[in-house]
């Protein structure tokens, strides 16, 4: 296995690749990172995994964030993120990709599928999760919470309680879904303080 590439030589290979198709890239914590325009992020990952320099082989990961409450509110800048890990297994390096959705309200990003087949059920998973469509995608539907869910749980406004729950009712002898009941509430633990207490006053 070759070594791997330097943060500056694999900062310099992406750069070749991808051309004016980078916002920025960037290394921190060990790991390069490069963020692509939304309208180039299809072209950019199949760039990525055949141009010489980068042959990211492998999509290892993919997954969206909500910067809705980043930095305490102080972020401004696009909500919703989708963020890749590649790896070059033929070339022993990795690389971070950030894509912005450009719309808050309807997040949408090209889906990679086609580069990677990987990417299937993890943009399925960010899709049910946080409610990012990915354009192009055969089959995008949820996977793992129920098919008459309600909203998308990972974005930062979506209720501790969520919106409906589930029990079963033995009447009708079947599950039913109802408004959730729980009301929020803060819990403020009750201490009773003895004036000599095991002899320390």
């Amino acid at each position: 296995m070759s070594m791997p590439a330097t943060p500056d030589q694999l900062k310099q290979a992406v750069e070749a690749a991808l051309g004016d198709r980078i916002v920025r890239v960037s290394h921190d914590l060990g790991e390069t990172t490069v963020v692509v325009d939304a309208t180039n992020y299809e072209a950019a990952a199949a760039l990525l995994r055949d141009a010489p320099g980068c042959q990211f082989e492998q999509l290892l990961d993919l997954c969206g964030l909500d910067y809705s409450d980043f930095g305490d509110g102080v972020y401004e800048g696009p909500r919703f993120c989708v963020v890749l890990h590649l790896l070059s297994v033929s070339l022993n390096q990795r690389l971070r990709v950030k894509v912005f959705c450009t719309d808050d309200d309807f997040p949408v990003v090209a889906s990679v599928n086609s580069v990677w087949n990987a990417a299937n059920w993890y943009e399925r998973e960010a899709f049910d999760l946080f409610g990012i469509m990915f354009e192009g995608h055969e089959d995008l539907r949820r996977i793992l919470t129920d098919y008459g869910f309600i909203g998308h749980p990972f974005r930062k406004d979506f209720p501790v309680t969520g919106h409906v729950e589930m029990r079963y009712d033995a009447e009708q002898k079947r599950v039913v879904y109802q408004p959730v009941t729980i009301e929020p509430r803060e819990i403020t633990p009750r201490i009773i303080r003895e004036d000599n207490y095991a002899g320390l006053n």
